[in-house]
């Protein structure tokens, strides 16, 4: 196994924190009074005022333009087709420098490696159609969602209510679609429906994908779910009411919709889990920090037996979640499907981000409670990425079934 960095990956990562440092950080704190103030970032009906979504759109041009919007992306859908070892790689420096996601950090500069910017489900759409909408993809100015759960599915995706029927040379969709990100600003959906409702039942396909214009009649983003602390978000409730799409707006053949939306979630899973490792060296680093100029008794408390525990608990995750997250996109790389050690790796290094964020703030006490150096946002944002992708309960049930099949290699 090797784990060395390409030149042109390290390279690429620092051109990535440079643009970030040179024209981001100085975008934010010009507008810092949006940013600092969630009354401000957010309209009453929690999506984000319109200054905050143009600033949005412009980073992700400017992201596009520099070539780090699409790196990641698929070299036939038109990005730059770097790996899933760079991938990694560039998620873990870019959440160690700066932390919990700023609004025109992650998920502006760079998409989900699954759900927006020339996400891997495009492929399975019609090439004539894909080329009409590629552009505006890949440029950032127009954004994607990614129509999957429902209120009542979940983790159980075959458990979706939502229904297309044939009409003409084209379908019909009806149904409700929950905790949808970037739901309330997308441009386009890529919605699952049921299509045989038999099929479904019997867990054996049934269930197509359609890309969807959110501009359509009968496509309306009902309302905003905000989340953990916070007045506004980017996910959404979508509901489908009588939308028609047409044919070859399919994303791939019909029945076989969910094996379409899952073609790239392992990704997602892989670069979230890369993420934790990032934000959790951002969190060791603070406390290591305070560990040394604060003082209590006389003596730094990092001198304290008590901290040292706390801080050495902290690399000991730290050290075992990038040795699985390397691992695990080593393997990838040689081909291997690695489902269950994708599985293991996002669980793991959710969970230990979650650990390592209360670690952090137990070594600055009252400090830490405060959101003065964002360990309190960090701990909100740790613990919400348990639930993303799968949650570390159908995580485990996968791994599971994975050994009971012989189909984990150890």
């Amino acid at each position: 196994m090797d784990f060395e960095i390409d030149s042109d990956t390290v390279l690429f990562a620092d051109g990535l924190l440079r643009f970030i440092d040179q024209e981001v950080v100085p975008l934010e704190q010009a507008n810092r009074a949006l940013f600092e103030n969630e009354r401000n970032l957010y309209q009453e009906d929690g999506r984000f005022v319109p200054e905050v979504r143009e600033l949005r759109r412009k980073v992700r041009m400017r992201s596009a333009e520099l070539g780090f919007y699409g790196a990641f992306a698929a070299e036939e859908l038109g990005g730059l087709g770097l790996g899933v070892l760079a991938n990694v790689h560039v998620q873990e420096q870019l959440n160690h420098r700066y932390g919990p996601a700023r609004k025109l950090i992650q998920t502006v500069v760079l998409p989900s490696p699954f759900t927006n910017g020339l996400s891997p489900v495009l492929r399975h759409l019609d090439p004539e159609v894909f080329a009409h909408y590629q552009e505006g993809i890949a440029s950032g100015e127009k954004t994607l969602c990614f129509c999957l759960s429902e209120p009542d599915a979940g983790s159980d995706a075959f458990a979706i209510k939502t229904r297309a029927e044939r009409s003409g040379d084209g379908w019909v969709i009806s149904g409700t679609k929950q905790w949808i990100t970037n739901a309330p600003y997308a441009d386009y959906a890529m919605v699952f429906a049921v299509t045989d409702p038999e099929l479904a039942q019997q867990r054996k396909g049934g269930i197509t994908g359609f890309f969807v214009d959110t501009s359509d009649p009968g496509f309306t983003v009902s309302s905003v779910i905000p989340t953990m602390g916070h007045l506004g978000a980017e996910i959404g409730v979508v509901v489908l009411d009588q939308v028609r799409v047409a044919d070859d707006h399919r994303l791939g053949p019909v029945g076989e919709g969910l094996s379409k939306a899952l073609s790239g979630v392992h990704a997602g899973r892989l670069s979230m889990a890369a993420s934790c490792v990032g934000m959790a060296r951002w969190a060791l680093d603070l406390a290591v920090d305070y560990a040394k100029v604060r003082r209590t008794f006389g003596k730094p408390i990092g001198e304290h037996q008590a901290v040292q525990q706390l801080l050495a608990d902290s690399a000991i995750d730290i050290y075992a979640a990038k040795n699985m997250v390397q691992n695990c996109a080593w393997r990838i790389a040689q081909g291997e499907r690695a489902i269950a050690e994708t599985s293991m790796v996002k669980a793991f290094a959710t969970e230990m981000l979650n650990r390592v964020m209360d670690r952090s703030i137990q070594v600055h006490g009252a400090v830490g409670l405060s959101n003065a150096l964002r360990l309190e946002e960090g701990y909100r944002l740790a613990r919400q990425m348990r639930i993303p992708d799968g949650t570390g309960e159908i995580q485990r049930r996968m791994v599971a079934r994975a050994l009971l099949r012989g189909n984990c290699n150890l």
